[in-house]
């Protein structure tokens, strides 16, 4: 045990990048300071390890549906795939939380209020705790009704149980890793996070072949190793952040929580999170729609959404890395530098969604089929994949919007938005459309309706309003 913990220590120090971390920028620091420098150089410098590691953190659930898929069949890929959507709305939620803190964070380091940055550091991470264990309670114990509500088949649903149920008894792990990411991403270290997620990618690939390719173990057995990946990821996160100097460090003995900047963290955080949440039980109406179909209709919307969370990441990417430059930004007072990088990464996340659209329409069967060698399943998802990829251009619209608004502390507004057409519109023209339409088709044309939906109404926002300068700083 004594030889893991050394391990894990040699991870989150120094031995990657030898440098230690200061609390503002310096020539040898860990964090980007976007208030000042060459801002395409500093986006890409930021954007880039953030990329890489959320391209390894979706190889969590990818593992498991590429393994289970061929190892498992059909049958144990739909229900892996029948979780997904009540997995992001439960964690959804305090994603969003962490996102609110990561404002408060940015602000407060932009500004450079060593007090008030630690103040907010260790609020966020003790509301990382408890809402951590809250969740993993909950979710564990009504795993059989989450999943009846979705309508989950009888003929997967003994294996839909057993992967939920295990899943959930590590969402703690899941809800810690993304406050801790979080954390560092908000004081612009987005390097560490990154060498993190590799290293317990390959964990969780390794430990998904080892369970099941060779103890023959079932579906459960995949979401055991994405548990422990994320347990060891989120630890990592936490050594780092002890082994950091004040103010952008842990101390065990601050651990404790400030009533102003919690409400602050959830001022900010909570529109986010309720949009997540929403988005999720959106997500799950859909799910439940699906799931009236065959299994392999089922499997391959699962192995599609696995794969649009691969493709779209250049575009979510570049919305967390604005939400931290124009908060940053703004916390010094630099209204020009948050103008110009709010445009520079719009334009980016629209042509780069594009790029990859066209990229998923003329690769969609070959990914599928490493996923499935069912022809059905491969036909599904290819017809998913290719109704849907070509409009990816208006993803990168609203998700760059949103981003921009956070970081103005307007998170609101993203909020409205994306509940009004993403949640509440998306289910009444999904459930309109399939009395007169009942074919999968149907569902999948629901989705770039409403993302030219919230495009259209952020472009009129943000061309009327003078979203930049209305700044909220009466809590600040």
């Amino acid at each position: 045990m004594t030889a893991i913990w050394d391990f894990m220590f040699f991870l989150s120090s120094g031995v990657i990048a030898q440098q230690p971390l200061t609390v503002y920028k310096g020539s040898m620091s860990s964090e980007i300071d976007f208030t000042s420098g060459p801002l395409g150089r500093e986006l890409v410098a930021f954007a880039m390890p953030l990329l890489l590691g959320n391209l390894f953190q979706q190889l969590y659930n990818a593992a498991d549906s590429l393994i289970v898929g061929n190892f498992l069949g059909r049958e144990a890929l739909a229900a892996v795939s029948s979780s997904g959507p009540i997995i992001f709305m439960l964690v959804g939620f305090f994603n969003g939380l962490a996102a609110g803190a990561g404002v408060v964070i940015s602000r407060a380091y932009g500004a450079h209020d060593s007090e008030r940055l630690g103040r907010a550091i260790h609020t966020d991470t003790v509301f990382g705790i408890i809402a951590g264990i809250a969740l993993t309670i909950v979710s564990v114990l009504f795993t059989p009704h989450i999943l009846r509500l979705i309508s989950t088949p009888e003929d997967i649903m003994k294996e839909s149980i057993a992967y939920f149920r295990i899943y959930s008894a590590g969402i703690f792990f899941s809800v810690m890793y993304n406050i801790l990411m979080g954390i560092l991403n908000a004081v612009g270290d987005s390097r560490h996070p990154l060498y993190y997620l590799i290293f317990a990618s390959v964990l969780n690939i390794v430990l998904d072949i080892l369970f099941i390719g060779g103890f023959g173990m079932g579906v459960g057995s995949a979401a055991a190793a994405t548990i422990i990946s994320q347990a060891v990821s989120s630890l990592l996160c936490f050594l780092r952040l002890l082994r950091n100097s004040e103010p952008v460090g842990i101390r065990l003995r601050k651990l404790r929580m400030n009533r102003k900047e919690l409400g602050n963290i959830v001022r900010f955080g909570f529109p986010a999170g309720v949009q997540n949440s929403v988005i999720g039980l959106a997500n799950t109406v859909v799910q439940a729609s699906i799931n009236v179909f065959p299994a392999a209709v089922i499997a391959g919307a699962g192995v599609y959404y696995r794969i649009e969370g691969f493709v779209l990441l250049p575009i979510t990417t570049l919305s967390l890395s604005l939400t931290t430059s124009v908060g940053q930004n703004l916390g010094a007072g630099r209204y020009d530098r948050a103008l110009r990088v709010s445009k520079m990464g719009m334009a980016a996340a629209s042509v780069i969604g594009e790029a990859v659209a066209v990229i998923l329409f003329i690769t969609a069967p070959l990914i599928m089929s490493l996923f499935s060698s069912d022809p059905d399943v491969i036909q599904a998802g290819t017809a998913q994949a290719r109704t849907e990829a070509l409009f990816y251009c208006l993803v990168g619209v609203s998700h760059s919007a949103a981003g921009m608004l956070r970081g103005a502390g307007k998170s609101a507004v993203p909020m409205a938005v994306i509940l009004g057409s993403w949640c509440v519109f998306r289910v009444i023209f999904l459930r309109i459309a399939l009395i007169f339409f009942p074919v999968p088709m149907t569902i999948y044309v629901t989705y770039p309706v409403t993302w030219l939906l919230s495009s259209l109404i952020f472009a009129v926002y943000l061309s009327r309003t003078d979203w930049l300068h209305a700044m909220d700083r009466s809590h600040m």
